[in-house]
């Protein structure tokens, strides 16, 4: 997969690249898995590469629940929206921003962690899960698996809690569709934003915005031979119009609070 697909731009180049970052640019979402399931010994690899992204100050503050079972991940995929996917893949995998463990190993010390009521260590779960789960796409894709993010799963958070069992001071942050790739799924690699538009060099300028219009093109060009409709700037637009559009995680907030994340 060259850098060229990544881009949409025939004259985009790289000079340093290897099997990793051949590995990263061919990056895309599947929606549509084959029959084999996903081994334990991947699933155990996967992991593996999930505890091996950076955590700040080796807090760890992340537990991923492996979902199996069809009626559970059926359900699942009723809470996410409908997303019938999620019902399809063999594994499911459910990403938690987890400061349990933390509060738990206070109580048994007969402590405080009052720190962790702070917006700071609330950020720190969520950034941390996130590199978590992103090491294990790319294992994943390394062993010729492919994947799905899945926001949708903030939803309806308080039922997804109650589904998984959730001990306070946790919440699900996403989940992450795994399984073979159907070669029949017809989807590309979806272009990105010009490294113009996001590299800046010492200082920020908005004149990278310049850059926008390009992508617009590009873009609305790969949605049309896939038969949708739409750039970049209306979808960015539309999704970011109100809580409307939130699908319900506008209240992500008081939720936050009720499990025990209060994000001061």
């Amino acid at each position: 997969m060259s850098v060229t697909e990544r881009y949409g731009d025939p004259d985009a180049r790289l000079e340093a690249v290897n099997d990793t970052v051949r590995i990263q640019l061919a990056h895309r979402s599947v929606r549509r898995f084959g029959p084999r399931d996903v081994t334990d010994d991947e699933l155990t690899t996967l992991v593996a590469a999930a505890q091996s992204a950076p955590t700040s100050s080796n807090l760890q503050p992340w537990s991923v629940i492996a979902v199996r079972d069809p009626e559970r991940r059926a359900r699942l995929a009723h809470l996410s929206g409908e997303q019938a996917f999620i019902a399809q893949a063999p594994l499911f995998l459910v990403w938690v921003a987890d400061l349990g463990r933390a509060r738990r190993l206070a109580a048994r010390r007969g402590t405080d962690v009052h720190a962790a009521d702070y917006l700071e260590t609330t950020l720190i779960g969520f950034i941390d899960t996130a590199l978590a789960a992103q090491n294990a796409v790319t294992a994943a894709e390394s062993l010729g698996l492919g994947s799905v993010f899945v926001g949708a799963i903030r939803n309806r958070p308080e039922e997804v809690a109650a589904e998984l069992k959730l001990p306070p001071h946790t919440v699900a942050a996403f989940g992450l569709a795994v399984g073979e790739p159907d070669p029949a799924e017809r989807a590309g690699v979806k272009p990105r934003l010009p490294q113009e538009a996001v590299l800046h060099r010492e200082q920020y300028s908005d004149a990278s915005d310049a850059h926008l219009d390009v992508y617009d093109e590009r873009l609305a060009a790969y949605n049309a031979r896939y038969g949708l409709k739409g750039n970049w700037t209306d979808r960015v637009l539309a999704r970011l119009r109100g809580p409307e559009s939130m699908g319900g995680r506008h209240k992500l907030r008081a939720v936050l609070e009720s499990f025990g994340l209060p994000s001061r």
